[in-house]
């Protein structure tokens, strides 16, 4: 996850791998949260933003594969938000906004490596 993290380019700051397994990364937020409370921006096909990689992880920590941790926000990552959504009962639209946002987030909360996890 680490070289991810720092190859990506999209990150403002990644701390030193001699800091792992604690190693923390930064992103400079752009664009309109999708919550009215804030948050991350609406991501969705075609995306390419650290965004994209926020929800990759969570996905693939959570069991829904999407072939990698690249940023870009192609097919195989909407299939996979697309089965996370249904398994939540929430509109399976393949778009990662406020409600799927708050979902994963509060579903990936305190998970750990799980088997499915991209390091």
């Amino acid at each position: 996850m680490w070289n991810s993290a720092n190859n990506s380019g999209v990150w403002a700051y990644v701390e030193p791998i001699s800091l792992t397994p604690t190693w923390v990364h930064f992103d400079k937020r752009f664009g309109k949260p999708a919550c009215s409370t804030g948050g991350y921006p609406t991501i969705r096909r075609g995306s390419l933003s650290n965004y994209v990689l926020i929800a990759q992880d969570d996905l693939n920590t959570l069991g829904y594969r999407t072939n990698g941790l690249d940023g870009i926000f192609g097919s195989a990552t909407q299939n996979a938000v697309i089965a996370y959504q249904r398994s939540r009962g929430l509109v399976a639209d393949g778009i990662v906004g406020c409600n799927t946002w708050r979902s994963l987030q509060e579903n990936v909360v305190g998970t750990g490596p799980t088997s499915t996890t991209i390091n």
